[in-house]
């Protein structure tokens, strides 16, 4: 569906994304991360044909961006950050305006912007003005402009951003809905999201890919130690002593002393033991109340920090 070949885009002298490769398969949902200046908006500039590459090849659904761009541009529907609309316009004449824009044939454009408007969950707000909308809603109407025309490709900049918590809910249901039609590529700086919506992530630092992997095996490789934390009430610190007595416990270290006289220890396991049996068994012998106990699991971010970092170094 997307292919990027060896693409490297020069600003000058100052190299803004560097010989990068990568392949998106049709009804994929990509997260595409990687810090402030890391090259990510200008690939996605590059994809949606807003700006060409120095070097390299970008073929969309077949067609080369650069020998057939009005084929290749047709296939993707393009949601820019910061929520460009044209505040005047009510809903249904931004989303109708955006059909003619794409070339929607006119006897079928009232039948498909309505479609449009109602699949965005629009319908209760097609006559209001975009201005006097709140932010949520506005995200929805440049979706809806977004997917005006039919585009096999969706290509969504910050689509969560300024949102509040009830809105992001909303926003990513649809995006995982939109996921089923179509193929779909995501820029978040929330990684929680891009771990929940999408299968598949690209990480780009210093305009290199450092990582395209799945959410799930990105966050695995991170899981070096079998560790577990414990908040325990130890007024006699005997939680630290217990190393010699558990074999099975490789290193035991305080993490946090906390204002109600609890304390929070990490207690990494040798090998792959899973030591909660044992923990409880033990800690009821020597008197010592349990309050938490959890395996320690390892998140994108984590993924996501120790790749950058790596890069970095």
């Amino acid at each position: 569906m997307i292919e990027v070949k060896n693409v490297t885009k020069k600003y000058g002298k100052a190299v803004a994304v560097d010989d990068i490769s990568f392949t998106i398969k049709e009804g994929e949902i990509v997260g595409l991360l990687g810090p402030n200046g890391a090259g990510k908006s200008t690939t996605m500039n590059m994809i949606t044909g807003f700006i060409e590459p120095t070097q390299g090849e970008i073929i969309i659904d077949g067609f080369d961006m650069s020998r057939k761009p009005k084929k290749a541009k047709k296939e993707i529907g393009y949601m820019p950050e910061g929520v460009p609309l044209y505040t005047d316009l009510t809903v249904k004449e931004f989303v109708t305006y955006m059909a003619e824009i794409k070339q929607v044939n006119s006897k079928e454009r009232k039948e498909k912007v309505q479609k449009i408007i109602e699949q965005t969950g629009l319908k209760d707000v097609q006559n209001k003005l975009t201005k006097n909308l709140s932010r949520g809603y506005k995200q929805r109407v440049s979706m809806a402009g977004a997917l005006v025309g039919e585009p096999k490709i969706l290509i969504l900049d910050e689509p969560t951003v300024g949102l509040d918590p009830k809105q992001i809910t909303e926003i990513r249901s649809l995006i995982k809905e939109l996921g089923k039609t179509h193929t779909v590529i995501l820029s978040s700086h929330i990684l929680s999201e891009v771990s929940q919506i999408c299968n598949k992530v690209i990480i780009i630092n210093k305009g290199k890919i450092v990582a395209v992997d799945t959410p799930q095996n990105l966050e695995n490789k991170v899981t070096s130690n079998n560790c577990i934390y414990v908040t325990v009430e130890d007024t006699e610190d005997k939680v630290e002593k217990l190393k010699g007595k558990i074999k099975e416990i490789k290193d035991i270290k305080l993490i946090e002393k906390n204002d109600d006289g609890t304390k929070q220890y990490s207690i990494e396991a040798n090998g792959d033991i899973d030591l909660r049996k044992t923990i409880f068994a033990e800690f009821a012998k020597e008197n010592i109340t349990i309050f938490e106990m959890k395996k320690a699991d390892s998140t994108l971010e984590d993924a996501f920090m120790k790749l950058i970092e790596g890069g970095n170094n």
